[in-house]
């Protein structure tokens, strides 16, 4: 499978399941994946004695598995079980009986002197909170300065949400299996995690081909095929044209940091729609990027007839105001022939009558809520319950695209696709960064990508620019961060070089 595709754990299950059921043995996979784990562990780290922390389950299972190759291989290796021997069942019992080492007591205590520690306790499987001597012993484990390697997603941490299980392990690396998992890249498990080793344990695409895969790491390999080039032969109303609604006078920056967005990104051209009285504001910073007056919802809505022509996507939300004047803007772009992308306070103004703006949502526009203008929006879906399954819900809800902003970005399709965002630095949680995102996201949907594409590509742009930015970064620096990351994107990377012969012409 492709390795930006993620499974929930009752994918991962299924997969199993057909991977037992196709011949190849449940005990198999166990001990590949211990003997992977124990690999790992001896590429990472020099010699050093290893705690290995066992629980009842599979998951302890690879844990013996790990803990007797490193112990073939030499290393010192301690064995803690949590529970009784007697109580393993099945494959988890027998790679505790090929486990010729001693097995000692489940207690804080067992980790001193510990170089290496390999958390196998719980893995995916865990649903309730973590508590008395398991987390008294996940406590001692983050107080000791010896790293952990966590057993498929450390300790505590939800494989579905990434929510914290009441205490979870503090791991340096972990080891997964086949593809990863939602609590891996959702705040807060993918804190937890550290670098992060997918690895093969025999189970192949074929596997899984009744599948239907979901959920994704948002990277280029999922969307690049919708990303348009420009063509030789293309103009500028080829690339599309980006409207960006600006707020009055004191509160017009904002569009320009989204209409700037848009027009580095590859739209044709970008048009500010100016309140008359914020015109001379803008006129004052615009040069590329072209200005109308616009005050009413109907004047609005005459600017967008051309949308049937070429393609057209209207930007509102970034300061453009809370109240009925917005609703009025938002709803008469949402009845055009041109597509929407919403932000800010164009959602905000919907938060007393979210029905009617759901009612004119078509699937291709995009809503791009923090998660204080979300809990607006959908005042019942619990974010507290798993930022995936609330932006889906959310996405069903409203019938469009949702970019639930943060440093794990989660997009989601009304048919229930959803990415996960990777790439975003924390320098990106800076005023005007979001209105940059729409710009970005508006001017793809401007290039003919599709919506749930068109904001994936536009989240990641938003995280590849801010790391080429760096450190003190401003919004106005990731538009012209744009250039630098269509480079590197774009760029063929260089043939190899010619290996050295020894043999010399003439």
């Amino acid at each position: 499978m492709a390795g930006f595709i993620i499974l929930s754990s009752d994918q991962m299950r299924a997969v199993e399941a057909a991977a037992i059921s196709q011949g190849i043995a449940a005990a198999s996979l166990m001990a590949t994946a211990g003997k992977q784990t124990a690999e790992i562990a001896m590429r990472a780290w020099s010699q050093r004695p290893v705690i290995v922390l066992c629980g009842p389950g599979n998951n302890g299972g690879d844990g013996f598995v790990a803990a007797r190759v490193l112990s073939e291989a030499g290393w010192p290796v301690k064995v803690a079980l949590m529970g009784e021997r007697e109580a393993l069942a099945g494959d988890a019992r027998l790679m505790a009986d090929l486990y010729e080492g001693d097995i000692g007591p489940f207690n804080p205590e067992v980790l001193n002197g510990a170089g290496l520690i390999i958390d196998a306790l719980f893995g995916t499987g865990l649903s309730r909170p973590v508590v008395g001597v398991p987390a008294a012993v996940i406590d001692a484990i983050n107080a000791q300065a010896a790293p952990v390697l966590a057993v498929d997603i450390p300790s505590g941490i939800h494989s579905d949400t990434g929510a914290i299980l009441g205490v979870a392990v503090n791991a340096a690396r972990t080891v997964t299996f086949f593809q990863k998992k939602p609590g891996h890249v959702l705040y807060p498990g993918r804190a937890h995690c550290g670098a992060i080793d997918v690895v093969d344990i025999g189970i192949t695409a074929d596997h899984a081909r009744d599948l239907k895969p979901d959920i994704f790491e948002n990277q280029p390999a999922f969307w690049g095929r919708y990303f348009r080039r420009p063509s030789p032969m293309a103009h500028k109303y080829h690339r599309g044209s980006v409207m960006a609604v600006s707020g009055g006078p004191m509160n017009s920056g904002a569009a320009r940091l989204a209409a700037r967005g848009a027009l580095r990104i590859g739209a044709g051209l970008v048009t500010v729609l100016s309140p008359r009285d914020a015109a001379m504001v803008n006129a004052a910073h615009l040069t590329a990027i072209m200005l109308r007056s616009v005050d009413s919802a109907a004047e609005i809505s005459k600017l967008l007839e051309g949308a049937g022509k070429y393609p057209m996507i209207g930007i509102i939300g970034p300061a453009s105001g809370v109240g009925a004047e917005t609703r009025e803007k938002t709803l008469a772009i949402l009845k055009s022939n041109a597509g929407a992308v919403l932000d800010a306070d164009a959602l905000t103004s919907f938060a007393d009558k979210p029905a009617d703006l759901f009612q004119a949502l078509r699937g291709d526009d995009v809503l791009t809520p923090h998660s204080g203008e979300f809990s607006r929006l959908f005042p019942d879906i619990d974010l507290a319950a798993g930022k995936l399954s609330a932006t889906r819900a959310a996405s069903a809800r409203a019938g469009a695209i949702v970019i639930l902003k943060g440093p794990d970005t989660v997009i989601a399709a009304p048919d229930g696709r959803a990415a996960i965002n990777v790439n975003a630095p924390p320098e990106l949680a800076s005023a005007g960064s979001g209105d940059v995102l729409a710009g970005f996201v508006a001017g793809l949907r401007a290039q003919a990508m599709p919506g749930f594409e068109a904001a994936c590509a536009g989240v990641w742009f938003h995280g590849a620019c801010g790391q080429a930015a760096g450190p003190g970064l401003i919004a106005e620096d990731l538009p012209e961060a744009v250039p630098t990351v269509l480079r590197a994107l774009l760029t063929p990377p260089a043939a190899p070089t010619k290996p050295e012969t020894g043999i010399r012409d003439g």
